[in-house]
């Protein structure tokens, strides 16, 4: 199985896996933005974006390496990964289903000036590249992120209360 927490930045999705990762057995964290960073090394490199999610390799060596990681370890993985196109949700979630891995979907939910509150507390200088999904994230939960997922509002919660929430839905 695998345990997709989705959400924009500052929504605690890293930080909860862990969580997640201590309170559910015989799971492991697969942090996804590694493969994107393995597309970025490439030399002399991929076209320009601004994000690696935009190249079509990504998705589907996402997919591949959470099988294949699943086919050796078994057990349940945990995926912290943002993803707010729709299209490349799809993609991946049908990958994992054409692999028949089930896919518990969370979404880490925030109002705005918490999630704002949270990235411009994180460093001396915010971030302007966790700043500017703000409104993405906010475009997509209006349209289809939050009814693809179970969503968790965590404006008042620790991330340790989150992963409590997630560990319990998914024993359910």
């Amino acid at each position: 199985m695998i345990i997709w927490i989705n959400g924009t930045h500052g929504a605690g999705k890293t930080t909860t896996s862990a969580f997640v990762q201590k309170l559910v057995p015989d799971s492991q964290v697969f942090d996804a933005e590694k493969v994107g960073e393995t597309l970025m090394d490439l030399k002399p490199g991929l076209p320009a974006t601004d994000n690696f999610q935009h190249w079509p390799p990504w998705r589907p060596l996402v997919v591949d390496t959470a099988r294949r990681i699943l086919d050796y370890t078994g057990g349940t993985l945990v995926i912290p990964m943002t993803v707010l196109v729709e299209s490349y949700w799809r993609e991946i979630s049908a990958g994992l289903g054409h692999h028949s891995i089930p896919v518990r979907h969370f979404v880490l939910h925030a109002d705005q000036d918490t999630l704002r509150g949270r990235i411009e507390g994180e460093h001396v200088i915010p971030s302007p590249f966790r700043l500017k999904y703000l409104e993405p994230y906010a475009e997509a939960a209006r349209t289809w992120l939050h009814k693809e997922a179970e969503v968790i509002n965590t404006t008042h919660l620790t991330q340790a209360q989150t992963a409590s929430l997630i560990a319990t839905a998914i024993q359910n």
